[in-house]
């Protein structure tokens, strides 16, 4: 899962990186894990700037001085598979054919099969492990049989229909190429998000830009926005500043990824015609009439529980349903330290455990004493619900539930977010009071897959991509897939415990670059 970003301004001298550092800002709960930016001058030429760590770390006043040019693309990465070199910080750059750049959200769950086709059958090197540079690369062989010294808009839209061709999986793409504009397309399935939004000015002159979520747009003043649909592209030429839209692949479905609404989209965005916020509040509603079921009544349930608290941040809009629905007080228990990633990002158990204490902080006066129902938006690996069960009978409860908005999570995510393998999720061939037991709660309530469902089903979106609950993926069976995951994330795991106890990751056969080698990177300004 990662946040995209493109603008195209209307002023042939303005100066997009500006405002694609301010839509980073507004996304940078889609990744943590590195930043980037590629902007694109008058000339054709492009500059970048992109690298490991958050948005301000890596863009510096000075370093986004240097991105010059009215259109660019922008890039927050949230490590899946493991990914954590900064050679694999967005976006991807390729000289040839035109000079192209590009930003993905998504996973490619035909990775391999892609990467043997780009070696063998059109001859392209592909230097890192990440799918997204794969989407490029096939996206820059299907340009190159043009042949011809300048594409137009059918040659682009000829060459993406290459990528949904030869492209399986979830992806929401923004690109650039150079001299020429912006580009934007989306999987047949919709499974990744993409917003169009259109700026009017005074004079009548309109700016574009994509993202991932409509909360950037609003934000920087697009007033009007609109969801690009499964298997449709958009190309804005920068002469022209009139969007052209194709159909490239027919829809194959309609199924965004249902953890958008329960976990990673901000509650203020619409994606897709679903206002996360009131998905989120509809969680709660069945949530509460889960848990009142458990226990028999409504009384029986205020008799158990005293008090209602949020794991902050993304589960506060459901947890205060749930109070509401069942009359029982709602309070902030938890103080949290906005200076410390989310803890199922961290690389190993270790490093998660240790940083939910860095992370949270809890209030003793709303604990003591107390049957605590704590609410959080899904219980993944269980180290951090363990950790924060802990946290709370230290504080002096009697007694922790923990609910979640999420029904349990008993398979690997295929499409961009890197929960686990699967024998470490929690859920894995455990039951519910299995599950309790584990995390050392006194009861766990789920969601239920169709209550949740039902919560984001809005407007004409009825189904969701929820094999991460059901193992039943929208692209089919993936086994072969899984495995490569595995292999990859196993891989990158010795590596990161080889460097952190000090010895050289060259001792692996293929280590992973530093740095990236496509244009020049400003990130040592």
């Amino acid at each position: 899962m990662c946040g995209i970003l493109g603008l195209l301004l209307s002023d042939p001298n303005g100066v997009a990186s500006a405002e694609l550092l301010e839509g980073a800002h507004f996304l940078q709960h889609r990744g943590q894990d590195a930043a980037g930016i590629t902007t694109c001058g008058p000339r054709g030429r492009f500059y970048q700037c992109k690298g490991n760590g958050m948005a301000r770390d890596v863009f510096t006043q000075a370093r986004v001085s240097l991105l010059t040019g009215n259109m660019g693309i922008g890039h927050l990465r949230y490590p899946t598979a493991g990914s954590f070199a900064n050679s694999e910080a967005q976006p991807f750059y390729v000289n040839s054919p035109y000079g192209l750049a590009m930003s993905h959200n998504g996973n490619l769950v035909n990775a391999p099969a892609l990467k043997q086709y780009l070696d063998e059958d059109v001859h392209r090197h592909i230097n890192t492990d990440s799918d997204s540079e794969l989407l490029l690369n096939v996206f820059a062989a299907e340009l190159q049989q043009t042949n011809k010294a300048r594409v137009n808009d059918e040659d682009i839209f000829k060459a993406l229909a290459g990528v949904y061709r030869e492209c399986r999986g979830a992806y929401a793409c923004t690109g650039l190429v150079a001299g020429y504009g912006l580009i934007g397309f989306r999987d047949p399935n919709g499974i990744r998000p993409l917003v169009l939004g259109i700026r009017t000015k005074e004079d009548g002159s309109k700016d574009y830009m994509l993202s991932s979520e409509s909360v950037v747009l609003q934000a920087l003043d697009f007033k009007e926005w609109f969801d690009i649909k499964p298997g449709q592209a958009v190309i804005i030429p920068k002469d022209t500043m009139k969007p052209v839209f194709r159909q490239i692949a027919p829809q194959q479905s309609y199924t965004p990824d249902i953890f958008e609404y329960v976990y990673f989209a901000r509650p203020d965005s619409v994606m897709d015609g679903i206002s996360v916020y009131r998905s989120r509040l509809a969680m709660g509603d069945s949530l509460a009439n889960n848990i009142v079921s458990r226990f028999g009544s409504l009384e029986a349930t205020a008799a158990a529980i005293d008090v209602v608290i949020p794991v902050p941040d993304t589960s506060r809009t459901s947890a205060l349903q749930v109070a509401t629905k069942l009359n029982i007080p709602y309070r902030e228990g938890f103080v949290k330290n906005r200076y410390v990633g989310r803890t199922f990002i961290m690389p190993n158990q270790k490093e998660r455990k240790s940083s939910v204490r860095r992370k949270l902080n809890a209030m003793e006066l709303e604990f003591q004493g107390r049957n605590v129902l704590l609410v959080d938006d899904s219980i993944v690996r269980g180290t951090t619900s363990k950790e924060i069960i802990q946290m709370a009978k230290e504080a002096g409860a009697k007694n922790v539930f923990v609910a979640s908005c999420a029904p349990a999570i008993r398979y690997n995510h295929i499409y961009g977010i890197d929960l686990a393998d699967t024998k470490a999720l929690v859920a894995y061939n455990r039951s519910e009071e299995d599950v309790s037991k584990y995390i050392g709660a006194d009861g766990v309530f789920y969601q239920k897959l169709e209550d949740l469902i039902d919560a984001c089903s809005y407007g004409n979106i009825k189904e969701f991509e929820v094999g991460v609950f059901n193992g039943e993926y929208i692209t089919g069976v993936e086994d072969s897939y899984l495995s490569y995951l595995e292999q990859i994330r196993s891989q990158n795991q010795r590596m990161k415990e080889q460097v952190a106890n000090g010895l050289p990751a060259t001792d692996f056969e293929d280590p992973k670059a530093e740095s990236d080698v496509g244009i020049y990177n400003h990130g040592d300004a």
